[in-house]
């Protein structure tokens, strides 16, 4: 078996990378929290408990709150560019279902609703990383001198030589960074003055 069809992906960790692309682009665990608030908060209300409180308007409000937190966590992971909206409408939300909704699901679907909406709310995209800065060729670079069609090459082409290259990164050869000093520094006679 070829080195390439061995270290192919099976189509489960293809599916899981792919996975994980999709929810580093968005605020997916403040979304689950608040998606898992709004369920929690729901199920109170759905609940055949004796204890189930009523407050409000007891059968709109109190489904209606859920419903769109639940839907704020499904927004917060497919419309992520909004994501400061959302957050900060499930926040009032979460903070209008203590009244409306069994004090917010008995607090446990409220405090995760408030927890995904500010994780949601300080989340924020990746920067991409930065292109790549293209080489600045040397100015002094000169194509070498072609060199005539020799004996060897009975095609007649003329071949040019390619110019050397210097690493970007190395010092020139000690002749080419050294000067000469100045002509006022240079020792010698110097002017002749008057007497």
């Amino acid at each position: 078996m070829s080195g390439i069809a061995s270290h192919r992906a099976s189509p489960g960790a293809r599916a899981w990378r792919g996975f994980r692309g999709w929810r580093r682009t968005r605020p997916f665990w403040g979304g689950l929290f608040v998606l898992l608030g709004g369920a929690e908060i729901l199920f109170t209300v759905w609940a055949p408990l004796g204890v189930v409180l009523h407050v409000g308007m007891q059968n709109f409000i109190g489904y209606l709150v859920p419903y769109v937190i639940i839907l704020l966590g499904v927004l917060l992971w497919f419309n992520p560019a909004q994501r400061i909206f959302y957050s900060l409408i499930a926040m009032i939300c979460a903070l209008g279902s203590f009244l409306t909704s069994n004090m917010g699901g008995f607090v446990v679907g409220l405090l995760f609703t408030l927890v995904g909406a500010a994780l949601a709310f300080a989340w924020a995209p990746e920067d991409p990383p930065p292109a790549p800065e293209p080489v600045a060729e040397p100015e002094s670079a000169a194509p070498a001198p072609a060199s005539p069609p020799s004996a060897e090459d009975p095609s007649g082409v003329r071949r040019v030589a390619a110019p050397q290259e210097q690493d970007q990164n190395t010092l020139p050869p000690e002749e080419q960074w050294r000067s000469e000093p100045p002509a006022w520094n240079a020792p010698g006679p110097g002017p002749k003055h008057a007497e």
